[in-house]
């Protein structure tokens, strides 16, 4: 614990002109009595630690001293590469590794390179969760992704409608969609796509797993999200849309079933409005979608949809009436 502590104190310093004790104390999560000892013990051990006494002192590396402690271990380089989804690392277990990973980084480039990444952290930043909700971090997460970098086999229970089911996975890999994990793995020889929300017990083998290597994460994901997207829209409304209502159609609904249908429509009418025929996941979902498009959309089909708008509206012109 200590070896780690003192190679994370000689790439902080090496990484910056100067640090005071106290900032070095927080970075390194110890009191600023134990950061004194240690670079006592950096110093009697070769490496040219120099504390500046007074207000405005610290601590610093002497001579331009820079250590090859720099190499990234594989956890280290992998979740490198995710260095831009803190939330993500931090659910996962992976915040650590890729703290570690980014030091070394920024120890091994030029002075005059030192600051790059802080100059992208304050200009680029990933949200992933949606709006208006608060994401939950299933508590399966992070032992399914210790088994997906680890290719360990899984056993999970996980809930269906009726039932509780029980399955061993292969998982090859996570994906967080609009603040929702869910885990890509193979099983009984096909590959599926399972909620980590869904999950009400997971045990990791010792055992490992060939993993495929045809297999495409993201290349699956995309059409399996596709597929998903079509397959719930099962119904069909025929609406008369605005200039204004063509213009947001695409922003209220599915977009691809929007721009299909309005790909599919005819030219606009003598008041200059579009007659499309959409497909929706139900007439419920189509009521809460359409309704937000208000005097730009006028429902046609189906017409218990019809008149449930024109209720809508009765209601709506009712209170503006008073």
């Amino acid at each position: 614990m200590r070896a780690a502590r003192l190679i994370k104190m000689v790439l902080l310093l090496q990484s910056r002109p100067s640090m005071t004790g106290a900032e070095l104390a927080h970075e390194l999560e110890v009191s600023e009595r134990t950061v004194t000892r240690d670079a006592q013990a950096l110093s009697e051990a070769g490496v040219p630690v120099y504390a500046d006494r007074g207000r405005t002192g610290g601590y610093r590396l002497v001579g331009g001293y820079r250590t090859r402690l720099t190499g990234l271990g594989r956890s280290e380089a992998e979740a490198l590469f995710l260095s831009g989804l803190p939330g993500a690392l931090r659910e996962m277990g992976l915040e650590d590794a890729a703290s570690a990973a980014r030091l070394k980084v920024s120890a091994a480039l030029l002075p005059s390179l030192r600051g790059a990444p802080d100059s992208a952290a304050q200009r680029f930043h990933l949200d992933a969760p949606g709006w208006y909700q608060e994401p939950k971090v299933p508590k399966a997460l992070p032992a399914v992704a210790e088994a997906v970098w680890d290719d360990r086999l899984l056993t999970v229970r996980y809930g269906r409608a009726d039932r509780v089911v029980e399955r061993e996975l292969a998982p090859h890999g996570l994906v967080l969609k609009a603040g929702v994990w869910y885990l890509c793995a193979r099983a009984e020889g096909d590959f599926r796509v399972y909620r980590l929300d869904r999950f009400t017990a997971v045990a990791v083998s010792q055992d490992r797993f060939e993993r495929d290597e045809d297999f495409d994460l993201p290349g699956f994901w995309a059409e399996r999200a596709a597929q998903f997207s079509r397959s719930i829209l099962r119904a069909e409304v025929v609406v008369r849309l605005s200039e204004e209502g063509v213009r947001s159609l695409p922003h209220v609904t599915d977009r691809s079933a929007a721009q299909e249908a309005l790909a599919a429509a005819g030219p606009p009418d003598d008041r200059g409005r579009t007659t499309v025929t959409l497909l929706v996941e139900s007439a419920e979902v189509a009521y809460a979608q359409l309704l937000t498009l208000g005097p730009e959309v006028e429902v046609l089909e189906p017409v218990e949809l019809r008149a449930r708008f024109a209720e809508a509206g009765a209601r709506m012109g009712a209170l503006y009436d008073g």
